[in-house]
């Protein structure tokens, strides 16, 4: 990285530490045009260094995942919607897993209204949201706890999970190929998720428009795994299309899109 401007690496420096930038925001701070922002931001993405996102760009992600608290700042209003539209399709007196990621924290977060709820997890920041509650059971999966993010992995994990078979699952992924791939970084935590999706007589994906922007290497499952499909938006029409044919509920959070697309009841 040498050959770049001392700009573009203060830019891959703030992409670090907040996990996304925004091109209004970067004209600002270096007193440049956005078109030249653009030209630094498309530099860096020729590179693979960085990722295009609406607006701005987020460090690529390839092989190594943003640092967790860096990705709590990625699309966070969009996160806390889908939270929202994710929680309220789980009634009370549900059983449920719960999986490591921002967004699925953000559904736990929206729970916290519900009553006589099971939550299974293997995420240690959904337990701490949740235990107090006096009407909610939560049970942590054991095992080796992952420093970056707090998620328990490892084949303890698996075991406990697959001791049960609960109403509905709630997961997050790091990235959505096109083909309809669900994708992670960590193979360990990937068969957590396995694990989780073979154990649910429902499954709900959360995730926003910024993880069809991203890829990762190891995959989970494919998205006609799913039964229903809370984002905030979808552009992509190949994976629409994937959620009509296999009957996928898809709810989109946006305002200006339709709440729900064809599918399953949701």
């Amino acid at each position: 990285m040498s050959d770049l401007s001392i700009r573009q690496l203060e830019i891959i420096a703030a992409a670090r530490e907040s996990g996304r930038v925004a091109v209004e925001d970067l004209a600002r701070r270096f007193e440049v045009t956005p078109q030249t922002i653009r030209k630094d931001l498309n530099d860096l993405c020729d590179r693979r260094l960085m990722s295009r996102v609406h607006g701005g760009a987020v460090v690529a992600s390839g092989v190594e995942n943003l640092s967790y608290e860096a990705r709590r700042f990625v699309a966070s209003e969009e996160k806390r919607a889908i939270g929202r539209a994710a929680a309220a399709l789980i009634p009370n007196r549900s059983s449920l897993f719960i999986n490591i990621g921002t967004t699925t924290e953000e559904v736990a977060n929206a729970l916290t209204g519900h009553e006589n709820m099971l939550v299974i997890t293997n995420n240690l920041n959904v337990a701490m949201q949740l235990y107090r509650l006096e009407s909610f059971e939560v049970i942590v999966a054991g095992g080796p706890v992952r420093r970056a993010d707090g998620a328990v992995v490892g084949t303890s994990a698996v075991e406990l999970i697959r001791q049960f078979k609960v109403d509905m699952a709630v997961i997050g992924v790091s990235a959505i190929d096109e083909d309809g791939s669900l994708l992670d970084f960590d193979y360990r935590e990937v068969r957590v998720a396995q694990a989780i999706i073979e154990n649910a007589r429902r499954v709900i994906l959360v995730a926003d428009r910024s993880k069809l922007e991203r890829s990762a290497p190891v995959r989970i499952a494919h998205l006609g795994q799913i039964d229903t499909f809370v984002t905030d938006s979808l552009p992509s029409l190949r994976l629409r299309e994937l959620c009509r044919e296999s009957n996928i509920s898809l709810i989109e959070t946006l305002p200006d899109r339709a709440a729900t697309e064809d599918g399953a009841d949701g």
